[in-house]
């Protein structure tokens, strides 16, 4: 698969392990609330990496992940399929499998895929596919059409992993998909570029024109001010959430894979403090909108707020 200009160096020992320690929040996380990213990772032994990979993880396990979603006050998580397990899915599926009423997944799948295995990818609490031209061991744009095509029926989105500075030409296409979309991490790409920039506008395209959802995710993949709160990104949250707040998901990227310096998960869900400061909109991030794009049941009524 060809990667992005944009795609990060390889790096074979540049993941370090996530922080076990999650910091208190800053305001009442409501009822039902979601992370919509976050990713597990095998051994290596049981669950292969693949050779062309971008970088080597450590292990991320269900029980680390499902300890740190009660950490921070979420009910529910999304797992995507993270790009070193390749199109093998098992692990992804097992936990979606224990855990039917609190995880669904994004998968990703070859263009040849059977009918028989998106219909077992489905049943096990599959609701998208992930495009990745990022990192190494995903699948990439020459599969968009078919993939588009194949999981239309079953009701189920694309999701991008791609750098926004790289959506320009390919509008063309994306201007002709049906279903439901989602781009990773706020675009991916530079915040220092600016508002004005052609992938930023390109960006807002996506979602006003188009409909698209955006994850308010990995700040520290587009951010310079690691030590302050990463408050250039600020503006690029806000401007996108302004936009389109039925269709703004809030996650963790949780372990963070692929980064020299290792954030702390509660912080990144303290941002939000900042980036919505109404409740009711962190109401509809966490709750309502992934409700809506993933056919969670309805939560119950939200907690007071401060």
């Amino acid at each position: 698969m060809p990667l992005s200009p944009h795609s990060l160096p390889v790096d074979h020992d540049a993941c370090l392990a996530p922080l076990a320690e999650v910091e208190p929040a800053t305001f009442d996380v409501p009822e039902g609330a979601c992370d919509t990213h976050a990713h597990l990772i095998g051994d290596g032994v049981r669950y292969p990496f693949v050779s062309e990979r971008s970088y080597t993880p450590p292990p991320a396990p269900e029980q680390a992940y499902l300890a740190m979603l009660a950490a921070c006050g979420m009910a529910r998580g999304v797992l995507v399929q993270v790009s070193v397990h390749g199109t093998d899915n098992r692990l992804l599926l097992e936990a979606l499998r224990r855990h039917p009423d609190r995880l669904c997944g994004v998968a990703v799948v070859a263009a040849d895929v059977s009918d028989r295995e998106l219909e077992a990818l489905h049943a096990a609490g599959v609701r998208g596919l992930r495009i990745n031209v990022l990192f190494g061991g995903g699948v990439g744009f020459a599969a968009l059409e078919t993939l588009a095509q194949r999981i239309a029926p079953l009701g189920w989105h694309l999701q991008f992993l791609v750098d926004a500075r790289d959506l320009p030409p390919l509008m063309p296409r994306l201007e002709k998909l049906t279903l439901p979309c989602v781009i990773d991490h706020m675009g991916h790409m530079p915040v220092a570029e600016g508002l004005q920039s052609a992938g930023f506008r390109a960006l807002m395209q996506c979602v006003r024109d188009l409909g698209w959802w955006v994850k308010l995710s990995g700040a520290y993949r587009i951010s310079t001010r690691f030590d302050q709160d990463f408050d250039d990104v600020v503006p690029w949250a806000q401007t996108l959430i302004a936009a389109a707040p039925d269709r703004m998901l809030w996650g963790s990227d949780w372990p963070h894979v692929a980064i020299p310096r290792m954030p702390n998960t509660g912080r990144l869900r303290n941002l939000l403090a900042t980036w919505a400061p109404d409740p009711l909109q962190r109401q509809r991030i966490l709750v309502n909108n992934p409700e809506r794009l993933y056919g969670f049941p309805p939560a119950q009524a939200p907690k007071a707020t401060r």
